[in-house]
């Protein structure tokens, strides 16, 4: 008798980011901003692909992100806090990588937050 073993959802969207990642990449002139979702917490960098660097990050660890209210207001504070920093080393225009997770949710508030703040994407 053979039992059926379930694939875990991380491992799902592992697959999918992977899948993206084969046609999306950051330059110098135009980063990636890339999102990643804890349980407990969301991370947000701006990478040139080319060279290999983080130009920018942020995460919801800051002194002074921490504390915040929900997740979706926590995820606004991150994006509004990543578009400031990238806009302060120049940075104007970026490829938005959701990394396998919907487009829904924590990752759209980061991105309509970011947005708003002076990324374009």
């Amino acid at each position: 008798m053979a039992l059926i073993k379930k694939v875990s959802k991380n491992e799902l969207r592992q697959e999918k980011h992977k899948r993206i990642r084969r046609k999306l990449s950051g330059t110098a002139e135009i980063p990636r901003l890339c999102v990643f979702k804890s349980l407990n917490h969301i991370y947000a960098q701006v990478i040139d692909d080319v060279n290999g660097v983080t130009l920018a990050a942020t995460s919801t660890l800051e002194p002074e992100l921490k504390g915040l209210g929900t997740n979706m207001e926590a995820a606004a504070k991150v994006g509004s806090s990543i578009a400031e920093k990238a806009k302060a080393k120049g940075i104007q225009m970026v490829v938005f990588d959701r990394s396998g997770y919907k487009y829904h949710g924590c990752v759209k508030a980061l991105a309509d937050a970011a947005r708003e703040n002076g990324l374009e994407f």
